[in-house]
């Protein structure tokens, strides 16, 4: 049994894949199985896998046709033979000593997950990089903690690659990605379950994880898939009316992740699909509150007025944003003239 298996979803990523899997392959922790999982890639990707799959007997390759990240995650992990299970995107890569540091802690604290801080660069104009802590609050670092005792853990930075899940963890409690065809956001489901079910979670206070921001074919770029994030939400409201303690603890949690969720979604979501979104934003929390599954204490004092404003006539708040948001960038462009004219009228009088 390897020590770590590491889940490498793969779709038409021939430009970074190399960078990723030599990431991988160099780690300081040997004892691991690389399964990377191809979702029907049209591009390299494929001839790439292979060439790696020949030179080292731990990488492993599971070809399909294209489904969706959340079925080529669940398959990866069904495959998974190690005590742990890891997670890298394709166009991110790893720092060398991320599994062996992160298995280590994990045996240290008996941990069903251990997850770390990371970066976030793009290669875009020149490199850039910036150190995201995961906890902002250096207490919750290098300690057991659960979302039984700490609910700011679900406030947390959200992800699921930063980390490694005990495999028996996870198929203890079935614990799988949605797999809606075509979607995306589907780490949230799992990143939710993960923490809502783990009684023993550690943080590391230590970068090993480089998330790309630069890559087009993303789904943090694309601005197409509207109602990807309420498929993800009715998935996880699935799973917690199935878990009544889960209900009974972290609903307000969970309605309050809802809101912030949505309320990003309209912001990248292309103009002629935001009324349509609002609309369905005021619909779904109008329920909630007449089932008084949440009250206005639920959120800051400022995200509750945004949202009631939402509630209470979404093509209005449609304009009015749009308006400000035009104002904000006139505004911008102004001083930006009168920074320009300021500075040409020094050099004048020279």
């Amino acid at each position: 049994m390897a020590k770590v298996s590491i889940v490498v979803p793969v779709y038409n990523v021939e430009k970074y894949l190399k960078e990723c899997l030599d990431s991988i392959v160099k780690q300081k922790l040997k004892d691991i199985e690389i399964i990377c999982v191809d979702d029907g890639s049209k591009d390299g990707s494929m001839d790439i896998l292979r060439a790696y799959e020949k030179k080292d007997k731990r990488v492993k390759v599971i070809t399909k046709p294209n489904a969706g990240y959340g079925n080529t995650m669940n398959l990866g992990m069904a495959a998974a033979t190690g005590e742990y299970i890891g997670i890298v995107e394709s166009d991110d890569w790893v720092e060398k000593t991320m599994f062996y540091d992160l298995y280590n802690t994990a045996k240290k604290y008996n941990a069903q997950i251990v997850k770390s801080d990371y970066f976030e660069f793009s290669t875009t104009g020149g490199k850039k990089e910036t150190y995201i802590q995961t906890p902002t609050n250096p207490r919750y670092y290098n300690k057991v903690i659960s979302a039984y005792d700490v609910e700011e853990i679900y406030h947390f930075a959200m992800n699921t690659w930063t980390g490694i899940y005990k495999t028996d963890f996870l198929r203890e409690f079935n614990i799988r990605h949605n797999e809606t065809p075509g979607a995306s956001y589907q780490d949230n489901g799992f990143w939710f379950k993960t923490l809502s079910l783990a009684g023993r979670v550690v943080y590391v206070d230590k970068a090993y994880y480089h998330y790309r921001q630069d890559n087009p074919n993303s789904s943090i770029n694309s601005k197409g898939k509207v109602f990807c994030m309420c498929d993800e939400y009715a998935f996880i409201r699935e799973f917690i009316e199935k878990n009544p303690r889960v209900k009974r603890m972290h609903l307000p949690t969970y309605m309050a992740k809802k809101y912030y969720n949505y309320f990003y979604t309209y912001k990248r979501v292309a103009p002629e699909y935001k009324i349509a979104f609002l609309e369905r934003f005021a619909k779904e929390f109008k329920e909630s509150f007449k089932l008084k599954e949440i009250d206005k204490t639920f959120l800051p004092a400022h995200e509750m007025s945004i949202l009631e404003r939402i509630m209470k006539n979404p093509k209005k708040f449609y304009y009015d944003d749009t308006v400000w948001a035009l104002n904000s960038e006139y505004l911008a462009l102004a001083d930006v003239k009168g920074a320009i004219l300021s500075k040409m009228e020094k050099n004048n009088g020279k």
